[in-house]
C-alpha cells in the first residue's frame, strides 16, 4: 500500500476527549474517529487490525471444531421475555418498537437467539456436541461510555455457544474454549491471565475472564504467587480462619452507649474513640429486590456487593437510601448497628470471632461499645462478603497473593441449563427420553483486544504493535523521493516484499524525513526500512524494529529475503 494513496489522518496533538493511552493513540494514529457518545468509525488502519484479530479468531475457532454462523442483530422481545431477561437486563438493553408496534431490542448478546435456533433444529443426542460462533456488531447502552473503543456502546464481538448432552460433556466443551481463547490471545501477542469471574447478567454457574495485564487496566485481578489460582477482584474468595473464636480469650464486657456527635465515617470514629478500624463493625443497609437486609463488615474491610447479591439470589441490589435507612434503623445514615435491628442480618466471616465490638447504636450521634454476638444480637448467616486484600492468603493454598491491573478482552461462561430450561430446548437421549440441553457461551471483544494490545505495547512515541495484529508489518521510508536511485530501490523493495506476501506500507510522500519517522513510530509498524542516498552509496538499506533501539544495515541485494525472514521470525516468536 502506498501512503499517498491511502487514508491515514494522523494528529500531532492528543485530542482533549481522550483519556487512556489506547484512546489517545488510536485517535492520533488515524485508526478511529468518534461519531457520537460511545460510537466510533474504524478508519482503514483500525479496520486492518480488527480484521487481523478476526482472522486469528476464525482460525482458532475453526480449529476447535466450532461452526460459524451469522445471527440477526435485531431480536424480538418475546425471546427475551421467555428467558426472563427482558426486564432483568436493565437499561443497557436498547429496546424499541417497529412500525407494527412490536417490541424488539438491538442485541447485546445472542443467548436467546441461538437457543431458539437450536431448539428448532437439534433434537437428538447424536447431533451434539456442537458449537456455533459469529463475529458481529453488538450494542449495549452504557450509562457512561469511556476510554474510546475500550468501553463503548456499539462494538464488534465474537460470541460462541456450545450445546451438550450433560454437564460432563459441557465441561469438556468449556475446557476446549478455554484453551482456544488462550491460543487466540497468545497469537495476538498479548500478556494475559485467565481469572475466575462472576457470571453477571449472562448467568450460569461458572466463568473465566481473560485479562490483558496492563497498568492502565480498569479492573483489578488477584493471583497466587505459589499456585494457579487467579480471580478478578469481585470474584476473589476470602476463606474464613479455621477457628475464629480461638484467637480471642477476651471476656464480654457490659454494653455501653457512647455519644459520637457528627461522627459518621470509620476514619472519624477511630480518631474520636482512639481505636483501630478492626475493632469496629460497619452495618450496611441494602435494598435487595425491594427488601431491606443488613450486611456486617469489619471496619477495615470493604463489602463486596457482587458476593452479597449472589448470596441473596437477588436480581437488584443497592445500598439503601436515607429514607430506607431511617425506616429500618430509626437513625440517619452513619449510625446503623445490629442491636435490635429487625431485618435479616448477614455477617462476614471476619465478624464471627470478634468480641466487644463497636457498632452504630441506631440513634443519631450515638454508637455502642462492647457489642457481642449472641448476647446483643444474632446473625442469620455468616458468609464471605468482603473484598480480598493483599494481607489475605490464597484461598486455595494459603500462599501469598499479588494484585495487578487488567483489561477484560474475553469471557467464557458455563451456562448449564439456564436458557434451555427457560426456553424448553431439549433433545431425546439414547433411550428416547427428553432431556435439557447443557450450554456454554464464550465472548471476545474484538475492538477491545486491539485497544488492550496498545495499552500493553506503547512508548512515548506511539504504538508498538505485535506483528500479528499490526495494520502493516513493514513500512519503507524513502528519505529523498526526488533522488531517482532512492525511488527506484524503494519501489523494487516494495514490490519484492509484496510478492513475498509481506504486508508493507510504502511512505512515498514528498515530506521531511522527520515527519516520516514520527508517523512510523506513531503507527507502531513492527519493521521500519529506511532508504536514503547516503546508505545507498554503500548499497545498503537500514532496518530497525519498532520494539528495539538498535539499527542494522542490509545489502540491497539481500534486503527482500532478509526482511521477509525477519517478519516470519517475529511471527514465530509470538506463536
Amino acid at each position: 500500500m502506498r501512503y499517498s494513496k491511502y487514508f491515514i489522518p494522523t494528529y500531532k496533538e492528543t485530542p482533549s476527549e481522550a483519556e487512556v493511552i489506547s484512546h489517545k493513540l488510536m485517535l492520533r494514529a488515524g485508526m478511529i474517529r468518534k461519531l457520537t457518545s460511545g460510537i466510533y468509525t474504524y478508519l482503514p488502519l483500525g479496520l486492518r487490525s480488527i480484521r487481523k484479530v478476526e482472522n486469528i479468531i476464525r482460525e482458532e475457532m475453526d480449529r476447535s471444531g466450532a461452526i460459524e454462523v451469522l445471527m440477526p442483530a435485531v431480536q424480538p422481545a418475546e425471546l427475551w421475555q421467555e428467558s426472563g431477561r427482558w426486564e432483568a437486563y436493565g437499561r443497557e438493553l436498547l429496546r424499541f418498537k417497529d412500525r407494527h408496534n412490536r417490541e424488539a431490542c438491538f442485541g447485546p448478546t445472542h443467548e436467546e437467539v441461538i437457543t431458539d435456533l437450536v431448539r428448532k433444529e437439534i433434537h437428538s443426542y447424536r447431533q451434539m456436541p456442537i458449537n456455533f460462533y459469529q463475529i458481529q456488531t453488538k450494542f449495549r447502552d452504557e450509562i457512561r461510555p469511556r476510554f474510546g473503543v475500550m468501553r463503548c456502546r456499539e462494538f464488534i464481538m465474537k460470541d460462541a455457544y456450545s450445546f451438550d448432552v450433560d454437564e460432563a460433556a459441557a465441561d469438556k466443551s468449556y475446557d476446549v474454549m478455554h484453551q482456544t481463547y488462550s491460543n487466540i490471545f497468545r497469537r495476538c501477542g498479548l500478556k494475559f491471565r485467565a481469572v475466575e469471574a462472576d457470571t453477571g447478567s449472562i448467568g450460569g454457574s461458572f466463568s473465566h475472564e481473560f485479562m490483558v495485564l496492563a497498568d492502565t487496566g480498569e479492573d483489578e485481578i488477584v493471583f497466587c504467587k505459589k499456585c494457579s489460582y487467579a480471580a478478578n477482584l469481585e470474584k476473589a474468595e476470602v476463606k474464613p480462619v479455621e477457628d475464629p473464636g480461638a484467637s480471642s480469650a477476651e471476656k464480654a464486657k457490659p454494653l455501653e452507649e457512647v455519644p459520637t456527635p457528627d461522627i459518621k465515617t470509620i476514619e472519624e470514629l477511630t480518631a474520636f474513640l482512639s481505636v483501630s478500624a478492626d475493632q469496629i463493625v460497619k452495618t450496611l443497609i441494602f435494598s435487595s429486590d425491594g427488601n431491606a437486609v443488613a450486611a456486617l463488615i469489619r471496619g477495615d474491610h470493604e463489602v463486596n456487593e457482587t458476593k452479597l447479591k449472589n448470596l441473596l439470589g437477588a436480581e437488584q441490589l443497592e445500598l439503601a437510601g436515607p429514607e430506607l435507612v431511617a425506616h429500618v434503623t430509626g437513625a440517619p445514615i452513619g449510625f446503623a448497628g445490629p442491636v435490635e435491628l429487625r431485618v435479616k442480618i448477614i455477617a462476614d466471616y471476619a465478624i464471627k470471632g470478634m468480641k466487644n465490638m463497636i457498632t452504630g447504636a441506631n440513634k443519631q450521634d450515638m454508637h455502642l461499645k462492647n457489642v457481642n454476638i449472641g448476647r446483643d444480637f444474632s446473625v442469620d448467616k455468616f458468609a464471605d462478603l468482603r473484598m480480598i486484600t493483599p494481607a489475605d492468603p490464597c484461598p486455595r493454598c494459603r500462599g501469598p497473593l499479588d494484585f495487578k491491573r487488567g483489561i477484560e478482552v474475553g469471557h467464557v461462561f458455563k451456562l448449564g441449563t439456564k436458557y434451555s430450561k427457560a426456553m424448553h430446548a431439549v433433545y431425546l437421549d439414547e433411550h428416547g427420553e427428553e432431556k435439557l440441553i447443557f450450554m456454554g457461551c464464550y465472548g471476545i471483544g474484538v475492538g477491545r483486544t486491539v485497544a488492550a494490545a496498545i495499552e500493553q505495547n506503547n512508548d512515548r512515541d506511539g504504538i508498538i504493535f505485535p506483528i500479528t495484529i499490526a495494520p502493516f508489518e513493514v513500512v519503507i521510508l524513502p528519505l529523498q523521493m526526488q533522488n531517482s536511485n532512492v525511488g527506484q530501490v524503494s519501489e523494487e523493495l516494495y514490490r519484492s516484499l509484496s510478492d513475498k506476501g509481506v504486508d508493507v506500507l510504502l511512505d512515498d510522500r514528498d515530506i521531511r524525513a522527520g515527519i516520516k519517522f514520527k508517523d512510523a513510530d506513531l503507527l507502531g509498524t513492527p519493521v521500519r526500512i529506511t532508504i536514503g542516498a547516503r546508505t545507498l552509496k554503500e548499497a545498503k538499506v537500514e532496518m530497525k524494529l519498532r520494539s528495539q533501539t538498535q539499527t542494522i544495515f542490509i545489502p540491497v541485494s539481500e534486503a527482500p529475503g532478509f526482511i521477509a525472514d525477519k517478519v516470519r521470525e517475529l511471527h514465530d516468536s509470538i506463536k
